[in-house]
């Protein structure tokens, strides 16, 4: 059966964020993921965590400067002391929160960039993180994401985010497949989830309605029936639920959850 991991970053986010860990248990969340952990005490955290018997399943890597507009720096150059800083950071983080994944984000490219050397630097980057992650028992993930979402994002697609894994070379290195993104970039999902969920490259999987990236049960994907093709392939990782609620001032989150009872009640 398919295990959801609740997404605080925008899920509960009528909450502060953390008073959202106590909000997810009490829904039937057994794990948690979210952006950035960082604007609070690893500690403080790992006490939520502990107290709503909640699994922290996935965090990013610092991103260089989200406010103004940066989404990840690892394919880069120029930067690679703050990348590999920055991920150290992450790495004593997932140390307290007993976290198995850190995702980082590839980064924005700007116009006339030099393609050869921002993927020279996006491997040597993975490469380094995938060595330093494998010394502490932690995966490193990569997640294409849709240009509409993040214009201008390095990665959008799964043959090419597969491609840089098999590169690098690390068995620790995999691929965060986001549906939601792929839906819109390639859609073709069965297909696609039946071509790379045998390799052993997927390390996490996340949802989202399509198109305005609501609940599962709105749009134009039948979640149903991929979670039961995630069965029928034997996927046991989790699946995380990084979706905005489409009626959050008429109840919240809780009062989207619908499609989520049968999975909480076939879990008891």
């Amino acid at each position: 059966m398919p295990r959801f991991a609740a997404n605080l970053s925008i899920l509960y986010n009528e909450y502060d964020f953390l008073d959202r860990f106590v909000a997810a248990a009490q829904d039937g969340f057994t794990a948690v993921e979210y952006l950035f952990p960082y604007d609070f005490a690893a500690k403080d955290i790992a006490r939520r965590l502990q107290d709503n018997g909640l699994q922290q399943v996935l965090f990013n890597a610092p991103p260089g400067d989200w406010n103004a507009g940066e989404r990840g720096i690892a394919c880069l150059p120029g930067r690679e002391a703050e990348f590999r800083e920055g991920f150290q950071r992450a790495l004593d983080y997932a140390k307290v929160l007993d976290c198995p994944r850190i995702h980082v984000m590839a980064g924005l490219v700007q116009a006339n960039a030099d393609f050869a050397s921002l993927r020279a630097t996006y491997l040597a980057n993975l490469s380094w993180a995938a060595s330093a992650a494998s010394n502490v028992g932690r995966d490193v993930l990569i997640e294409p994401i849709n240009s509409r979402d993040i214009p201008g994002f390095y990665l959008n697609r799964q043959d090419v985010a597969h491609s840089i894994v098999q590169e690098v070379g690390a068995s620790n290195l995999k691929v965060q497949m986001d549906l939601y993104h792929c839906q819109i970039v390639e859609g073709d999902l069965a297909m696609k989830l039946r071509h790379y969920l045998p390799t052993g490259r997927v390390g996490h999987l996340q949802i989202a309605g399509v198109p305005q990236r609501n609940e599962p049960d709105l749009g134009e994907i039948n979640h149903d029936y991929l979670f039961a093709l995630l069965d029928e392939l034997g996927y046991a990782g989790w699946i995380g639920c990084e979706y905005r609620p489409a009626n959050k001032e008429a109840g919240g989150t809780s009062a989207g959850l619908g499609w989520f009872a049968p999975y909480v009640s076939r879990a008891k």
